[in-house]
């Protein structure tokens, strides 16, 4: 049965799109060291998203931008992401499995897993590659917006970044609604 595994990345940071990946394992092509992408170091993450993506049955990642996740919610965006990424992929699932405690509405059954990306490996491949998809993004809006800092901070709220959002105003990357960026927007 070809079962997908899902998962996200980047529902937490100030900026940029909340990206999702779905990955059918072939069990014929085991890929070694799978992990959650947030205890791999970023070249160990870069290498096994290539191995996934040569070893998998099928794979693939989708996001959901800024102005889709100020207008339905982090939540709903990343749901968005998820459905997205599975309807994309080459081979539809029999089932799948995502990480976490909400579910996408797919065409399979689908099934929530709490700490999933540690512990099925499946999930874990799609924890690296949308992490792997994320950061490639950031790097690239740091150059279009360099004042900052989105190749370090991958958009997340770091010290840096609230000074620079304070000292120069939100860019198109960054999320309206969250409430860093709202206070700015919007200040009381």
């Amino acid at each position: 049965m070809l079962i997908a595994g899902i998962d996200e990345a980047g529902r937490g940071p100030l900026a940029g799109p909340v990206f999702a990946a779905a990955v059918i394992l072939d069990p014929g092509r085991p890929v070694r060291g799978l992990r959650d992408s947030k205890v791999l170091t970023a070249p160990r993450r870069e290498a096994l998203a290539g191995e996934i993506r040569a070893c998998a049955l099928a794979w693939s990642v989708a996001s959901a931008d800024v102005a889709e996740i100020d207008a339905l919610n982090i939540l709903q965006a990343t749901l968005l992401a998820m459905r997205r990424a599975v309807e994309a992929l080459a081979v539809a699932p029999a089932e799948a499995l995502v990480d976490g405690n909400h579910c996408p509405r797919l065409a399979c059954p689908v099934h929530a897993i709490v700490k999933g990306d540690r512990d099925v490996a499946a999930i874990s491949a799609a924890s690296i590659l949308a992490k792997t998809a994320r950061d490639a993004l950031l790097v690239a809006l740091d150059a279009e917006f360099p004042h900052y800092g989105f190749a370090q901070n991958k958009g997340y709220g770091t010290p840096e970044h609230l000074a620079a959002l304070a000292r120069h105003g939100p860019c198109p990357a960054h999320r309206r609604t969250f409430a860093p960026v709202a206070q700015i927007v919007l200040p009381f």
